[in-house]
């Protein structure tokens, strides 16, 4: 069975710091092209950065043009993680955050397969 869980998630001020991960479980991860979406209340999801697969090593990384320069996206193949740090949070970005898988390389298309449940983030001004 796979599973994605994500943790990290809080309350924090506006310019503040937090880092997200994902651990995956019951796949190959080192195969997997990973993703980080959002959703707030009301609105549509959003992808947020993307890291896809070149050979054995992490590839290309992805952002939305609204975090870029603040967050970064890495993995950790031997951990099974996948990382989400977020720098100079704003409180546009509240949203609930999910890590995503697929063995294809969706960027930040909402096509994944695999999700995982979620970790709320609020950033109060």
């Amino acid at each position: 069975q796979v599973r994605l869980v994500e943790s990290g998630g809080g309350s924090v001020q506006a310019g503040g710091s937090l880092r997200l991960s994902c651990v995956a479980s019951g796949l190959p991860f080192s195969l997997y092209n990973l993703a980080w979406f959002r959703q707030a209340p009301g609105k549509e999801r959003e992808g947020v950065a993307s890291v896809t697969l070149d050979g054995d090593l992490p590839g290309p990384t992805s952002y939305a043009d609204s975090v870029k320069g603040r967050f970064t996206v890495s993995r950790d193949n031997a951990k099974n993680t996948l990382y989400l740090q977020m720098n100079t949070l704003r409180p546009e970005d509240t949203a609930t955050y999910s890590c995503a898988a697929d063995l294809n390389p969706w960027s930040l298309m909402p096509n994944y397969y695999y999700w995982g449940q979620g970790t709320r983030v609020t950033v109060s001004s």
